[in-house]
């Protein structure tokens, strides 16, 4: 009987082994999902002029935010906004700007190169 337990331990630990090796490590996650920085012009609806729409999308999203020019007046708000981050989560970031009625578009040119 002492034999039958001493074989059944080792086909345990190989049966861990193996499901250990199917999980991606963090650099197979990286890979898939590279990081980007991407520069947009957003254009805020009088509506949103007043809030604070660039501080809810650093606390929504794991993505640094970088005002690198901006433009408001009563009617309408203009900022040139850099983000950082994975791409996905720059792209649920944008998605989510849209939603809030933001209109966004990439910038051509580097409007201030510092």
């Amino acid at each position: 009987m002492a034999a039958k337990k001493k074989a059944a331990k080792p086909a345990r630990k190989a049966a861990k082994k193996a499901v250990r090796k199917t999980k991606p490590t963090a650099k197979a996650k990286r890979a898939a999902n590279p990081r980007k920085t991407a520069r947009l012009w957003l254009m805020f609806p009088q509506r949103l002029i007043t809030k604070p729409v660039v501080w809810e999308l650093s606390q929504k999203f794991p993505v640094i935010t970088n005002v690198r020019q901006a433009s408001v007046t009563g009617e309408i708000g203009l900022v040139c906004l850099e983000l950082d981050g994975l791409a996905n989560d720059v792209k649920k970031a944008v998605a989510w700007l849209e939603r809030r009625g933001v209109s966004v578009e990439p910038v051509e040119i580097n409007v201030i190169e510092s």
